[in-house]
């Protein structure tokens, strides 16, 4: 069995209920699967081969759905790109999974062809809806005519997924999954959140992050459930939509909730509401509450889970919203936790040690990273590199993150990369970056900087220099001017003194 079984199962079970509708455009079980034949005979035809890697430069639509479970029938291994990224950032991606063949949106056909120029490992780009470049086809183009299912094995053990995600180098890693460990994902979160094929889910968050995809996307159609796709967010539509669909169960970051609880004259019917999760940035107990109250329904879930584990990690249940508002919670089921000290012992109740994690949802390894995948596992166990603290009752808090993550508006931003550009510009002599509290992003991006001279620069200029080499939510929207940065002996910056300065 492989991901795209219950998929074929459901069109066979119920073939005329809703699967997919976005903007317009709607597909019954039947159709999806369909339209996910027809272009995945397209691909075969187009020549991808078993475990070839096929990359999604897009933002949420019907056509990511289509595409993700036609490459997964054509036993392709799918590769989700963030569409914020900037051209070098695209082309380490395209070069370091090997990519073959990638669909993009119109708007990002430039910046995939850029990138492709210094990858020149692309056999075909398919864009959407219509290629403006020569070579290029456009999404029609790339579908056979045959709706038949490929004739094509794909088992349960072959690799589905790259998810990348960045380490304290500063270059994203590729997070191997099979479909059998993806499945499990599947389960994990049907089982936590109580769902089922009746559920309405609603898509908010960027499919290529692995919460959204593995979590929910995947787990919706496992289920045979209806899925409405946004390709943006806007507060007003999602209210809107949530009325008009019945929406029982969605995923947000908790910028998205801080914008619902803010729209003026909220007179929407929400009472469909049942699951809300949140999680992929902290998102304060008051905020919480009003979202609560927002919904009507305390059946709030806080995701606290790693891109390396399908997502995995830790819940926190409506149940013990009450009591624990605040703390991450207890282990997801098919996963084990353990807070551990430097000699990876149990570290004591209350004492602070490295949140580690085992379990059927675990990625097989960092893509053609060996030596990271070696770092990263102890005795069969993810080091996760946060740190965390265990309560009487048992309930995880994370405290602190040894890799100096920071979580703006529910992206990851990893300061080594963002130090990495700063430090190229010629005016400044070194840079630090932190991450500090803030109401509307959780947490944004601070630049501590010793110029070259002394003085301070033009900031607008130094965020232009990082807008060629990073993606917009990665620059920083703050900056701090210092003579000299807080080392310890060995030389290594001390960030937790930066943080506490910013208090």
């Amino acid at each position: 069995m492989n991901l795209t079984t219950p998929l074929v199962l459901n069109a066979n079970r119920h073939p005329h209920k809703m699967c997919v509708t976005c903007e317009g455009r709607s597909y019954s079980y039947q159709q999806f699967n369909e339209e996910a034949n027809k272009l995945a005979n397209g691909l075969i035809a187009l020549g991808l081969k078993h475990d070839e890697k096929v990359g999604l430069f897009m933002k949420n639509s019907d056509h990511f759905a289509i595409a993700l479970y036609a490459i997964w029938k054509a036993g392709g291994v799918v590769v989700p790109i963030n569409f914020y990224l900037v051209t070098p950032e695209v082309a380490y991606i395209l070069e370091q999974s090997e990519c073959k063949m990638l669909f993009c949106d119109a708007n990002l056909e430039e910046i995939t062809a850029k990138a492709n120029k210094g990858h020149n490992g692309l056999e075909q780009i398919i864009v959407q809806n219509e290629a403006k470049l020569q070579g290029n086809l456009s999404w029609n183009q790339a579908f056979s005519a045959n709706c038949a299912e490929p004739d094509v094995v794909v088992l349960n053990t072959d690799n589905a997924e790259i998810l990348y995600t960045s380490g304290t180098t500063g270059r994203p890693k590729g997070a191997l999954f099979d479909h059998q460990r993806i499945m499990n994902v599947n389960m994990n979160f049907l089982v936590m959140k109580k769902m089922s094929s009746d559920d309405v889910f609603l898509h908010l968050a960027p499919l290529f992050h692995s919460a959204q995809l593995n979590g929910f996307l995947t787990t919706a159609i496992y289920l045979g459930a209806s899925n409405v796709i946004h390709r943006d967010f806007n507060p007003v539509k999602t209210l809107e939509e949530i009325e008009k669909h019945k929406i029982s169960v969605f995923f947000g970051v908790p910028t998205m909730y801080n914008a619902m609880v803010h729209v003026q004259e909220n007179h929407y019917d929400l009472s469909s509401v049942r699951v809300c999760g949140y999680g992929a940035a902290p998102m304060a107990p008051a905020l919480v509450e009003r979202a609560i109250a927002l919904f009507g329904t305390d059946q709030f879930y806080n995701l606290c889970g790693l891109t390396e584990a399908g997502p995995g990690g830790i819940f926190l249940t409506p149940e013990a919203h009450k009591t624990k508002l605040g703390a991450g919670g207890k282990a997801m089921y098919l996963t084990n936790v353990r807070i551990v000290t430097d000699n990876m012992e149990d570290a004591k109740t209350g004492e602070i040690g490295e949140f580690v994690m085992k379990g059927e949802t675990i990625m097989k390894e960092y893509y053609r990273k060996p030596e990271e995948t070696q770092r990263t596992f102890s005795d069969g166990w993810l080091l996760t590199g946060d740190m965390a603290v265990i309560d009487d009752d048992g309930f995880i808090t994370v405290v602190d993150r040894k890799k100096d993550m920071i979580i703006s508006g529910g992206e990851n931003v990893y300061s080594v990369e963002v130090e990495q550009v700063l430090n190229s510009h010629p005016e400044i002599l070194e840079a630090a970056t932190i991450g500090i509290p803030d109401e509307k992003w959780g947490e944004i991006v601070v630049g501590i900087i010793v110029s070259k001279d002394d003085r301070t620069l033009n900031e607008e200029d130094i965020k232009s220099f990082c807008s060629e080499r990073l993606a917009a939510y990665k620059i920083p929207k703050k900056f701090l001017y210092t003579k000299v940065l807080p080392r310890n002996a060995s030389g290594k910056i001390l960030k937790y003194q930066l943080r506490e300065e910013m208090k």
